[in-house]
């Protein structure tokens, strides 16, 4: 996030995560800071922080002026967030040890005008920017007079406002009292902050507040704080107005049922949510997802909350999730650790940290619930929404478990996660029929329409799946009464089959025989008419053998030639001679 100090209020960033945004641009540059807070709240790391950033990050030049330790004790304190202080020592972050010698304090008569024209000369040698003035309180406290005290702050104030420097003057305070001794310094700085630490229920807790800040605009609500290894965070809640990036893109579940059930699956940088009793395979489905992305090629995060990863690993091997491969490829990665009370920000400070570190697109928080539930303290209340504003962010699909207490199937999160999430699937237990089988819903599922419909999870030796929707009587059966139902229909779909069988070859027979007996038709049919045919050859053949016959006969009786003449079809011919006989005579 790029801030840019407004022109009506010159500003000087700190560096710090949080801070530069909640104040709009950093400390008021060329005035003076007052950060009050007790011990161990971080004041003076803030303090030194500021001018380390600065050093590093825009090539200032910066004074450190220890009144309380010595010089080699802030770096050694220092030395756990990874800041290289001897380094900047040697160049531009100068340390000034200001701490009085016990002759001086002994006779209680001094003042500061000697050593802010030592810090000014520093400050014109190595064209400084940034001064501090770590433990004023200290020094002031020893002389033992309020009016003296007073006069020489403003004398700093002065001093300040004539070198230009921008001074940040770090004061211890009590625990909840504002230590009213030096209540005016409240009034002579342009800005004040308010860092504390306080224990609730056995966990610290650090927060801060901007209580003044003169010509800007600032934040004014408690911002939980953590101390990091690389220095003090804050955590923003980030601006009013939500604005990040939406993808259409849909990416698989890890169980294809699932995703067809969503139409495709989780949209690309959504946050998830399965809530359930405990048993009710919320971290199976989870795992299936991290396995999902990582066949994808994605880098996938998982973490857990009070068990630790190689148990996790052993236990999905008994539903055929193997994670073993991805966290050998290095894809996969896996945090597990316990829950520590109720400050739940410095926790998820850590998951920051972790996947800042990994940079994940797809992550795992199982369960979500172990954090979000621990939230006794104001500072905590949003830091589960925090953390998943800061993960749609940075456009991290996540999937989180949350659960529910005892057996109960309740739709409800403790926290009210459930109306942050985009998809919400709910895992549930029917008992039925003397057995408790798993049930998944899916209650919502923002920009994408989803099946209403409530499908048993089985969890078996070769993997997860969803069966199909079972309903008889009226109702969804799940287990061994789905089964057996199941195994009637198929007996009865079996028995179907075997009467159509029987019937159609029943039928088969019956057109067999109709064919034959069509067969022996027309053969009878060929036949008769075969003898027709004869029948009609034979008349006619007769007809005309009679016929010859006949003339045969004529001829032979010698018969007029009328008579031949007579002869159907016969033409009229010349009268037939009359034929010798072998004894008549020849007539005269």
């Amino acid at each position: 996030m790029t801030i840019t100090p407004t022109l009506a209020s010159p500003k000087i960033l700190t560096g710090i995560r949080g801070f530069d945004e909640i104040t709009r641009g950093g400390l008021p540059r060329g005035r003076t800071t007052l950060i009050m807070g007790g011990a161990g709240s971080g004041k003076t790391v803030f303090a030194l922080q500021s001018l380390v950033n600065g050093v590093r990050e825009s090539n200032e030049s910066a004074i450190f002026v220890a009144f309380e330790e010595s010089v080699a004790q802030i770096i050694s304190n220092a030395s756990a967030f990874g800041w290289d202080l001897p380094r900047l020592a040697k160049k531009r972050l100068q340390f000034f040890d200001a701490r009085l010698s016990p002759e001086i304090v002994k006779s209680g008569e001094f003042d500061f005008v000697g050593m802010l024209a030592i810090l000014e000369s520093l400050a014109r040698t190595s064209n400084a920017q940034r001064i501090v003035f770590d433990g004023l309180d200290v020094l002031l406290g020893l002389l033992d007079d309020p009016v003296v005290e007073r006069r020489e702050i403003y004398r700093i104030r002065d001093w300040l406002a004539r070198t230009g420097l921008t001074g940040v003057i770090t004061q211890k305070v009590g625990t909840d009292i504002v230590d009213q001794r030096y209540s005016y310094l409240q009034f002579i700085v342009d800005c004040v902050v308010i860092v504390r630490h306080q224990v609730v229920e056995g966990s610290a807790f650090r927060n801060l507040r901007v209580m003044k800040y003169r010509g800007s605009g600032f934040a004014g609500d408690e911002f939980p704080i953590t101390l990091t290894t690389e220095g003090l965070q804050l955590t923003n809640r980030g601006p009013v107005e939500l604005r990040y990036d939406v993808s259409d893109e849909r990416i698989s579940t890890g169980l294809p049922r699932l995703d067809h059930m969503l139409r495709g699956g989780y949209h690309r940088g959504s946050n998830i949510l399965i809530s359930g009793a405990p048993g009710t395979a919320k971290s199976t489905l989870a795992a299936l997802f991290a396995v999902a992305a990582c066949e994808r090629g994605e880098r996938t995060m998982y973490v857990s909350f009070d068990e630790g990863a190689a148990q996790i690993v052993r236990n999905l091997q008994s539903v055929a999730i193997q994670f073993a491969p991805y966290l050998a490829s290095g894809l996969l990665k896996m945090y597990s650790t316990r829950t520590r009370g109720p400050n739940v920000e410095d926790q998820f400070g850590e998951l920051r940290a972790m996947v800042r570190l990994h940079n994940p697109r797809c992550l795992v928080i199982d369960p979500l619930s172990a954090l979000s539930t621990k939230l006794a303290h104001v500072a905590s209340a949003d830091a589960a929404q925090q953390f998943l504003d800061y993960l749609k962010v940075e456009g991290i699909t996540v999937v989180n478990t949350s659960l529910l207490d005892g057996i109960n199937t309740d739709e409800a999160t403790a926290t009210g996660i459930s109306t942050i999430a985009d998809t919400w699937i709910h895992m549930s237990y029917l008992v039925q029929d003397g057995e408790r089988n798993r049930a998944l819903t899916i209650v919502k599922s923002r920009g994408t329409g989803h099946s209403n419909q409530v499908r048993e999870l089985t969890l078996t030796d070769s993997g997860v799946t969803l069966t199909d929707v079972f309903v008889a009587h009226g109702k969804v059966l799940m287990g061994v009464a789905r089964w057996q139902w199941e195994q009637e229909g198929i007996a009865a779909r079996k028995r179907n089959e075997v009467t159509t069988e029987l019937k159609r070859l029943q039928l088969q027979l019956k057109q067999v025989e109709a064919a034959a007996r069509l067969q022996v038709v027309q053969a009878e049919t060929e036949a008769r008419g075969a003898e027709l045919e004869l029948l009609a050859r034979t008349m006619r053949e007769a007809s005309e053998l009679l016929d010859t016959d006949r003339t045969a006969l004529l001829e032979m009786r010698h018969a007029d030639a009328e008579a031949m003449l007579a002869k159907p079809g016969a033409s009229p011919k010349a009268a037939p001679k009359p034929r010798r006989t072998s004894l008549g005579r020849k007539a005269p």
